[in-house]
């Protein structure tokens, strides 16, 4: 084994050339999603498939991790890349500046796909994709909830969704219910609050599952796995 990943062999035998083996996609490079690449990139994962069509702004910036001042106005799939890279440079990173519905042909070729996405619309039509193409699907968000004065509350979660295994709607975590309410306030809700650290408790706790779980063939993609949520 290399050397640089030495103190992560706890993971079995032959896990780096899996690692490195396997396809990656991540929807969404903001909080989330930029913690999830440049954990990925520190474990030796090395070919991505890469999605968002938003550019940096200045308020990105208390979470987008590896975006500078500089990066402003530059395109998030830029920053991602050059993490990756800095990284792994003979990492082959696909990039689609496009929402994945646009494009999706990449992600079919994923082992696993980590979803950073807003809204759980685009959640249940991701998940339903990876599971028809049997590719295991990661989802993680957290949001930040105050009512009548009283103190904030963090809440957020990680659920691996295998094909052959509960979804989130049978997880309860997408039901009709959530989907109708958010197409009512659709275009309405304004920024929602978001901060580094909580996104990278996420990150790091998804990116663990991917490490543990990246399949050798696609036919252990259909291995059941559980689901963990954190609050």
């Amino acid at each position: 084994m290399n050397t640089r990943y030495q103190r992560q062999s706890f993971m079995g035998d032959g896990s780096q050339a899996i690692i490195e083996r396997a396809m990656i996609g991540i929807v969404g490079l903001g909080g989330g999603g930029s913690h999830i690449v440049q954990q990925n990139a520190h474990i030796g994962f090395k070919r991505y498939a890469l999605y968002d069509p938003q550019t940096a702004e200045d308020t990105n910036l208390n979470r987008l991790v590896g975006a500078t001042l500089r990066d402003v106005g530059r395109e998030k799939l830029k920053v991602a890349r050059r993490v990756i890279k800095g990284l792994q440079p003979d990492a082959q990173v696909l990039c689609k500046r496009s929402r994945w519905q646009s494009e999706p042909e990449a992600l079919m070729a994923c082992d696993i796909v980590f979803g950073c996405v807003d809204s759980f619309q685009d959640r249940d039509e991701l998940e339903t994709f990876c599971r028809r193409h049997l590719i295991l699907y990661i989802d993680i968000g957290m949001d930040i909830h105050q009512v009548d004065g009283e103190p904030p509350r963090m809440a957020g979660q990680i659920i691996l969704s295998a094909p052959g295994c509960a979804c989130m709607k049978c997880l309860g975590f997408i039901t009709p219910e959530k989907l109708a309410k958010e197409a009512q306030r659709y275009g309405a809700a304004g920024p929602r609050p978001q901060v580094v650290w909580p996104n990278g408790v996420l990150a790091s706790s998804a990116v663990g599952l991917a490490g543990f779980t990246t399949p050798r063939s696609r036919a252990s993609s259909r291995r059941c796995k559980s689901s963990r949520t954190i609050s």
